[in-house]
């Protein structure tokens, strides 16, 4: 019996430590998803609808789930990146039109990202400047010195500040039953309702997502073996993630949303305002810095490795963080300029609150060819032990397909309203 015992022990602690092995890239993916666009979105949504939008955050969860699972089946079992799989298995014409749509994401979660972290250095008196500065040389020297591992547990860290809105939502003090009767009031002829509806689908599934989370799994070196752990990795970072865009939303909804249904907010400032009344002004400011800081390094990180290291695989140079810049100068130069590009353009001013809200827009717009590729690629370039099919093939692609034609609809109605 003691050895019946011990064994099972010894199993167990196998299993934890192979999940804590492989646990990072999910997370990681998914702390990234609730980046600063996606914050000021469901900010946006909480004071302009109330809690309308609060029951699509939870719909949201298996959707999200599904998409990136199918991503970490691709790059576990192929050990191919998702911009040289598309190339591979649909021509190099098609790997661009693909990267391209990707670039294009990028250039707008990375404007988004760092007029972030500039508004916020702005709430404690940091000129935009330093500040893109700072983040600069900051992200430059961790690519160049880090290995994947260490830049997984930079962003893990940075990223789990975000947790912070949680604790906001908490103290903001939600009237339960009108969230619960407003979370199902569903307006759906209201044009400024439907933008958001996109804006939001478009938050949680972004084409970056897709791109790094393969690529990741790739670098780290999982296996089949660990596919089991990186589906869990995955399952609680999209639970995570929707629960932070759910807690902003209900913090906005229960203050700024409480006061003035469908005020528009214009700046970073106003968000800020929205948790301070029940932190204090300067545990508020600071809270709100901490999460919003993490949110927007986090997704910066993801967002300027995944574009460095798309180019690289459709173009054929090295694209790992384990390869020095002797080894692959191209993608560090294509990283830097990248980040540079970002800041120069953040520092000529923008309107973040509006910005923020049409790049997420503009995601939902290009998910019929992001989701496309994924769902032709699970079909095409698995094993058949590992191919999508069958029922869960039909499900899959149904979710798919409601998922971009709701994007779609929601996003051309209230473009066009």
């Amino acid at each position: 019996m003691r050895d019946f015992v011990t064994e099972v022990s010894i199993r167990r602690r196998t299993r934890w430590a192979r999940f804590a092995a492989v646990t990072g890239p999910g997370i990681v993916v998914m702390l990234a998803d609730t980046d600063a666009g996606s914050i000021i979105t469901a900010a946006q949504s909480g004071a302009q609808t109330g809690y309308r939008l609060l029951l699509l955050q939870a719909v949201m969860i298996p959707i999200l789930f599904v998409v990136q699972e199918l991503t970490i089946r691709l790059g576990v079992v192929t050990g191919h990146g998702h911009g040289y799989a598309i190339r591979k298995h649909f021509g190099a014409r098609w790997a661009w039109v693909s990267v391209s749509t990707l670039l294009v994401a990028c250039v707008g979660a990375l404007i988004t990202e760092l007029s972030g972290i500039a508004g916020v250095g702005a709430l404690i008196g940091i000129p935009g400047w330093l500040s893109m500065t700072i983040v600069v040389v900051g992200l430059t020297f961790m690519a160049i010195q880090g290995s994947y591992l260490t830049v997984e547990r930079i962003a893990l860290a940075v990223g789990l500040f975000e947790c912070v809105f949680l604790f906001v939502a908490f103290r903001a003090k939600p009237d339960l039953h009108t969230a619960l009767a407003q979370a199902f009031d569903i307006p759906i002829t209201n044009t400024k309702y439907l933008y958001l509806v996109a804006a939001n689908i478009g938050a949680v599934i972004m084409p970056w997502m897709v791109f790094y989370q393969q690529s990741a799994v790739v670098e780290k070196g999982l296996v089949v073996a660990d596919l089991r752990a990186a589906r869990w990795d995955t399952a609680i970072g999209s639970v995570v993630t929707q629960l932070i865009m759910g807690a902003v939303l209900v913090a906005t909804a229960a203050t700024i949303g409480r006061k003035a249904t469908g005020q528009s907010l214009d700046t970073v400032q106003q968000i800020a305002n929205a948790v301070t009344p029940f932190l204090g002004q300067f545990s508020g400011t600071m809270m709100f810095a901490l999460g919003m800081i993490g949110a927007s390094l986090v997704a910066t990180i993801v967002v300027t490795l995944t574009a460095a290291r798309a180019l690289g695989e459709i173009m054929g140079f090295k694209h790992q963080l384990a390869q020095s810049p002797r080894e692959a100068p191209w993608f560090y130069v294509v990283y830097m300029l990248t980040l540079v590009l970002g800041g120069l353009l953040v520092v000529s001013g923008i309107d973040l609150v509006k910005l923020s809200v049409a790049v997420q827009v503009m995601n939902a717009l290009l998910l019929l060819i992001v989701l496309g590729f994924l769902f032709m690629l699970a079909r095409r370039a698995l094993p058949e032990p590992y191919r999508l099919k069958g029922v869960y093939a039909a499900v899959v692609a149904a979710t798919i397909a409601l998922t971009t034609g709701l994007g779609l609809y929601s996003g051309i109605a209230g473009i066009f309203s």
